[in-house]
């Protein structure tokens, strides 16, 4: 038992995995767990410390898989899989790895992808929440070295390392809406730079409890010579504000995403889906369709499967497209108004876990008590969309 363990970071992991290096990854949790949320081509075999093995699994399964090839062994927080490696090392399996930190640390790897904007001056990043598909942004200029973050995630010193990286100051806070999915960071960056906190000016309708400064439809927020402007955007919540960057790149939040649209009943309710609906209807088709073709749509979210696998593209690749694209590919936005509300309203998938208590987070009713809660509230893939 005295035998050290190899162990790996969570970062190591994601570029193992997309190198397409050769192990197995063993996911120690309950089947509840795992089912729930885990690791693309994961292998679940339940192990507890002190009850052992769960399960259909005994210890010549185990050994069978551990025969196959390397190990490498996830837990919730790494407790459970380093017990687990113990064990096999004992049973004389050496090539077995731990993943320091588990899937809590998981949910917080971070891959960062800066856009081509064929402006010098322009610079936007965005910056992936890799587990669960959030999709944050940095929005700067070179030349007058200030930037502003758009949707920023608790983490939110992995947006400020971006900036300081790009060689910006952040001047700005931005957040699209009150969040349903994972505790929004912006209003603790924008405390603890001491700059302006915004959100659209219909937050107030949310019974936020905090102050911020609210952005009216087509107000807009400047770094250096481009322009930031919001579009007030209902339908996935009532408060939803969308921002074009210089006419070109739309940051759409939870509106439009690059394989979906945004679900409606998070805020409004399941008895009034339909009315979210029918705003959403008019949003797209009056204020965001009416756009040039070529604009680019950056969304919110991606949407993340139990596997960890994206809806489209993969880890570290740009989640985007044009507007011209999505008229041509998304048959939501092929529909007419009746029969949009009623897919919207009907087609509700899995809400996300714990979404009143974040959303009461979000508005200032509640505070997260501590690291381990905000995590635990997080966990599992983002289900905004429809």
């Amino acid at each position: 038992m005295s035998k050290l363990l190899r162990q790996i970071t969570v970062s190591q992991l994601a570029a193992d995995l997309d190198a397409g290096a050769s192990f197995t990854v063993v996911d120690t949790r309950p089947p509840t767990s795992f089912d729930a949320w885990h690791i693309g081509g994961a292998v679940n075999v339940p192990y507890h410390p002190v009850d052992g093995l769960g399960g259909d699994w005994d210890w010549e399964r185990v050994d069978a898989l551990a025969s196959e090839g390397p190990l490498v062994v996830i837990c919730g927080k790494g407790l459970s899989s380093t017990s687990f490696g113990f064990e096999l090392s004992t049973r004389g399996y050496d090539d077995v790895t731990v993943v320091k930190g588990g899937m809590e640390d998981w949910s917080k790897l971070y891959e960062v992808v800066e856009l081509d904007t064929d402006d010098d001056d322009l610079y936007v990043a965005q910056v992936q929440r890799r587990a669960k598909g959030c999709l944050g942004y940095v929005v700067g200029s070179r030349s007058a070295r200030e930037a502003v973050v758009v949707d920023a995630t608790r983490q939110h010193h992995e947006f400020e390392l971006v900036a300081a990286d790009a060689g910006m100051t952040i001047t700005g806070v931005l957040d699209t809406h009150v969040h349903a999915d994972h505790v929004s960071g912006g209003r603790a960056l924008a405390e603890r730079l001491g700059v302006p906190y915004y959100l659209g000016e219909h937050a107030t309708d949310r019974d936020v409890q905090y102050e911020f400064t609210p952005l009216a439809d087509g107000e807009t927020v400047t770094v250096g010579d481009s322009a930031i402007e919001a579009r007030y955007t209902p339908g996935h919540t009532s408060d939803m504000t969308n921002y074009l960057v210089d006419g070109q790149y739309l940051l759409t939040g939870d509106t439009l995403f690059v394989e979906s649209v945004g679900r409606t009943e998070l805020q409004f309710g399941e008895d009034d889906a339909a009315t979210g609906a029918e705003l959403l209807y008019d949003t797209l088709h009056e204020k965001i369709l009416s756009l040039p073709p070529e604009t680019q749509v950056l969304p919110g979210h991606v949407s993340v499967a139990a596997d960890g696998t994206y809806g489209v593209g993969s880890p570290g690749e740009l989640v985007s497209t044009t507007l011209g694209t999505l008229r041509e590919t998304l048959d939501l936005l092929e529909l007419d108004e009746e029969t949009f509300v009623h897919r919207i309203a009907d087609d509700t998938p899995e809400k996300p876990p714990n979404y009143e208590r974040v959303i009461a987070i979000n508005t200032g009713h509640e505070s997260v008590g501590d690291e381990q809660e905000a995590t635990e509230l997080e966990l599992g893939p983002n289900n905004c969309a429809v």
